[in-house]
């Protein structure tokens, strides 16, 4: 067997386990165990390329090794669930920073190589800048360094299309001219830096669970297209594993807002918020924890809301207490989950795993929905925008039209919230003042623990 048979033999087997590694992250019971094949595969794939390309000099690779171990070991450790977005934002613009500066230096040694060469290498450092300073941007608002709300300013849309129109001009330029190669170059970087930086900008924070999805189809595409600036046939599969995943799901969650994607990218969402005129003039009713008790101890059917203020409190596992207490105390219990609920993809699914609450208790939005008129109690758990009526009702409301869970028909709602401050996205929500809605103010994770302590108490 030659040396070509063999690698191409490895990437074969890890393009498999990419592939059964993707599936596998489909169902909570078998995620980790598609994460570490996936993972395994990867490591199959880099010590392949390693071994049969007879690289000499492998200091800077052990350096790069070491360095990349011990960084991402340190960010594992001291990430907490709150920071998994942010963190997972710019893990994607690490990766098309990577893949920027391989094409960059596979022009540098080969500025006039083949038209699929200049082509690929072109999109890679196009995709590569926008995806890098996006991330970056989108890592800002995600951690609260940069505003969560739309960032616009008079004719940003202007702006972003000349620079379009820029970098498609110096792409003609750049295929139809040799006199000013490397000049063309680093102005399509520049500009697509740029772009990164204006697109991402204007987006605010409610459709960063959407930009996080793009931005990871943005690094497996540059990855695709840097798979074939370097002939390498693994770089290309796994990298279109990467971006359709990217495409579906941000397509996915789309859907469960009724928008488009396009409108997400450039609709400037929220940059003129207005507040309904239902909640004008309207009062919160408060209720304390033992109150709350009692029509917790006389509910039959709890449905449980969680959302990112579930993860700031760091409360996943006091809910799950409560939850365990509550189907003790004869309740059923769901978890009702939104597929843009937190910050990311599959925030809410994670966070709960994390606690060990069973995948059987949670209920997907169109399943559930159904079901809330029956519901006795629905406790809202840091979830502003997923449960807001102006969705429904209110055509003045950025969100309008965008599908929710009815947690407001439920018989009794729970709303556990730190103070009256709107959600991430900056949008007033009427339920909190609805004649069946009571605040319980206060950090949720001991809310829920004082909960816990009153059906223990009553035991």
């Amino acid at each position: 067997m030659t040396s070509s048979i063999a690698m191409n033999l490895c990437y074969l087997i890890s393009a498999l386990m990419f592939a059964f590694g993707i599936k596998m992250l489909g169902k909570p019971t078998t995620a980790r165990r598609g994460n570490f094949i996936s993972s395994a595969g990867m490591l199959l794939a880099v010590t392949a390329t390693l071994f049969f390309h007879h690289i000499i000099a492998y200091q800077w690779i052990m350096i790069g090794l070491v360095l990349g171990t011990l960084l991402g070991l340190w960010k594992a450790i001291k990430a907490a669930m709150t920071q998994m977005p942010e963190t997972i934002a710019l893990l994607h613009g690490f990766g098309g920073l990577a893949a920027l500066f391989v094409d960059w230096i596979a022009f540098d040694v080969n500025p006039f190589s083949d038209v699929l060469t200049q082509a690929s290498i072109f999109l890679s450092i196009v995709i590569g800048g926008i995806t890098f300073t996006g991330s970056l941007i989108a890592w800002g608002k995600l951690s609260e360094k940069l505003p969560g709300k739309p960032v616009v300013f008079p004719g940003i849309r202007l702006v972003n299309a000349a620079a379009f129109a820029a970098i498609l001009v110096g792409g003609i330029v750049f295929f139809g001219s040799t006199a000013y190669h490397y000049p063309i170059f680093l102005m399509v970087l520049a500009l697509s830096l740029f772009l990164g930086i204006t697109l991402v900008l204007p987006i605010g924070g409610a459709d960063m669970p959407v930009v996080i999805s793009v931005l990871n189809s943005y690094a497996g595409l540059v990855a695709c297209t840097t798979g074939f600036a370097l002939r390498n046939i693994l770089l290309i599969v796994a990298g279109a594993f990467v971006g359709a995943n990217g495409i579906i799901l941000s397509i996915i969650m789309c859907k469960a807002m009724n928008r488009s994607l396009t409108n997400v990218l450039f609709g400037g969402f929220g940059a003129a918020v207005q507040n309904s005129d239902d909640a004008s003039g309207k009062e919160v009713k408060a209720i304390n924890v033992e109150d709350a008790f009692f029509v917790l101890e006389a509910a039959k059917s709890v449905v449980i809301v969680p959302g990112y203020g579930l993860a700031a409190a760091q409360a996943q596992h006091a809910v799950r207490e409560l939850g365990e207490l509550l189907e003790k105390n004869g309740s059923e219990v769901k978890y009702a989950i939104h597929p843009v609920a937190g910050r990311m993809p599959g925030h809410m699914n994670v966070l709960l795993a994390e606690a060990d609450i069973s995948y059987d208790l949670l209920a997907e939005m169109d399943a559930i929905n159904p079901q809330m008129p029956l519901a006795d109690v629905a406790i809202v758990i840091g979830a502003n925008d997923v449960v807001n009526p102006s969705a429904l009702d209110d055509k003045n409301s950025p969100i309008y039209g965008m599908p929710i869970i009815r947690a407001d028909q439920a018989r009794h709602v729970f709303i556990l919230k730190r103070s009256m401050a709107s959600g991430f996205a900056g949008i007033e929500n009427p339920l909190f003042y609805a004649d069946n809605a009571r605040m319980i103010f206060g950090d949720a994770k001991a809310t829920l623990q004082a909960l816990s302590a009153e059906f223990k108490n009553a035991a």
